[in-house]
């Protein structure tokens, strides 16, 4: 329980008086914090719907769906205003069942205007999430691997563990990662024709260099490359049909990452900004992002499998490794291994109260 002292006069008769938590009929959330890169990650160890749903026996891309149609207000609560913001990013931990599917836990993806397919930065802050919080039933040292069930499919993050805490940096392995389309002439309104590449890294991106815009990733005004980024992605959307060789569910465009145009290998780093979901903009050199532009990389011939390669983010600095670990199927896909540095920032007790107006939030950007 929370507790608030009374002032400093001992006369008050308020001194040691508990707060009120939350009225009887109100939402209570607990969360861990986190961060990757400086991109947030509002971890829900355990959501009672999510828990039910889990225990019927639904698969995570059914638990998905369900929880997007009936338990939306949590997401609303926790991401929008006045308890997240508009860069805010969210991870419901879901234990057991046939969502988990023999994983140490799944995962389901919460953002500012709904549910992604998968997030490399939560996953290397849910892996050491799951260490710290007795998650993985016996971790090893000086590294343990944390099985992760995400709605894209199995993903297992790499963590240091000395015996008594997890530390940095964490990696993971992907899905198997693929090209989608290169060199694809997008028409994009008020930009005229540039041509992009489609990745699927977890979930599906657009990548061209921000020159093509008349921008530069490093030095142009965020709000400038944001708009052409989202401009890009509805052009894209309109213009090229998406399709997933395993789930019709994972066919959508995520996002629009623009590059310094630096895609042949090189020791420096090649810097770039995502905007994904509702123009939300990762602070980190995107995870998933990675993983889709080193498979775009291999499949061009620009890189070899463990050459590896660091990746900045244009808003941050923060810099993410990636590198093609293995090729995998008939379907030139390749594993990628992304590495990078998360860190806590606290943890929180939410309350909702019925009677307020706003207790769902409010998204204003």
């Amino acid at each position: 329980t929370m507790a608030a002292q009374g002032g400093g006069d001992s006369d008050s008769g308020g001194a040691g008086r508990a707060l009120p938590l939350h009225s009887p009929s109100g939402m209570v959330l607990q969360t861990v914090e986190m961060h990757t890169g400086g991109e947030p990650l509002r971890i829900i160890p355990r959501l009672e719907a999510a828990e039910r749903a889990a225990a019927a026996g639904l698969s995570l891309l059914s638990l998905r769906r369900e929880l997007a149609a009936r338990h939306d207000h949590v997401r609303r609560a926790l991401m929008h205003e006045p308890r997240g913001h508009a860069g805010m990013y969210g991870a419901v931990v879901v234990r057991g069942g046939r969502a988990a599917d023999g994983a140490h836990l799944a995962v389901l993806f919460l953002h500012c205007a709904g549910y992604s397919a998968m997030c490399g930065h939560a996953v290397m802050a849910l892996g050491r999430f799951a260490l710290d919080y007795g998650l993985v039933p016996a971790p090893t040292r000086p590294e343990t691997a944390v099985r992760l069930r995400c709605p894209c499919g199995p993903v297992t993050a790499f963590v240091p563990w000395d015996g008594r805490r997890s530390g940095n940096p964490v990696r993971f392995h992907s899905v198997p990662a693929f090209a989608a389309a290169t060199d694809l002439a997008i028409d994009v309104p008020g930009h005229g024709k540039v041509v992009v590449d489609i990745g699927y890294g977890g979930t599906f991106y657009a990548f061209l260099s921000a020159e093509q815009l008349g921008l530069d990733v490093c030095s142009s005004k965020t709000r400038d490359l944001v708009s052409a980024a989202s401009a890009v992605t509805e052009a894209v959307k309109k213009q090229f049909k998406l399709h997933h060789p395993e789930s019709e569910d994972l066919a959508f465009l995520y996002g629009t990452i623009l590059t310094d145009g630096k895609d042949a290998f090189s020791e420096e780093p090649t810097t770039n900004i995502c905007v994904f979901a509702d123009e939300q903009v990762d602070r980190s050199p995107t995870g998933s992002g990675v993983t889709a532009r080193i498979a775009l990389q291999y499949h061009k011939g620009l890189i070899q499998l463990d050459q590896s390669r660091t990746f900045q983010s244009s808003t941050t600095g923060s810099l993410f490794t990636g590198k093609a670990e293995a090729t995998f199927g008939n379907y030139n896909a390749v594993i990628v291994e992304v590495s990078g540095e998360a860190f806590y920032t606290g943890t929180a007790t939410f309350t909702v109260e019925e009677e307020d107006p706003l207790k769902h939030g409010f998204f204003f950007k």
